[in-house]
């Protein structure tokens, strides 16, 4: 099974753990990254992971999430599918859906992911019949359910 994790999945731990939510959001997502670790799961990244991560400013988060991505990681998208990307990300975007969000989107449609994983309710509203959308908590409910 092949996931892709947007960075606010990414980012989620690093939230205000008081309200819970974010909490049950945070746990689901370190479930998933054991999974992963655990070769459980194969984890797909993109450029997209990269470029939004390194933008995060606050370094222990950058460099944690960087390494897990960089660690974990059996799949990349990288630039050189940019256009490809770009094809795909036009058809989403005409959907309502943010260009970062249609990016990364359209990168784990491409690399054949089973499952795109976010914590993002806009962009969880995209319907696609090539990737299901899941909150972290719905998914892990859906693998030990």
């Amino acid at each position: 099974m092949r996931i892709y994790l947007d960075n606010c999945c990414y980012n989620r731990p690093y939230d205000d753990q008081s309200q819970l939510r974010i909490y049950l959001e945070s746990q689901a997502k370190m479930a998933v990254q054991t999974k992963i670790r655990q070769g459980e799961i194969e984890l797909v990244t993109s450029y997209m992971n990269f470029y939004e991560s390194s933008a995060n400013p606050y370094e222990m988060r950058r460099v944690n999430i960087q390494r897990f991505l960089q660690d974990y990681a059996t799949v990349h998208v990288s630039e050189q599918m940019d256009d490809c990307v770009l094809e795909k990300v036009t058809a989403i975007e005409n959907t309502g859906i943010k260009h970062k969000d249609a990016c990364h989107v359209a990168c784990a449609v491409l690399a054949d992911c089973d499952f795109f994983l976010t914590t993002d309710d806009r962009l969880l509203k995209y319907k696609s019949d090539e990737i299901e959308l899941l909150n972290p908590v719905t998914f892990i409910n859906l693998l030990e359910g």
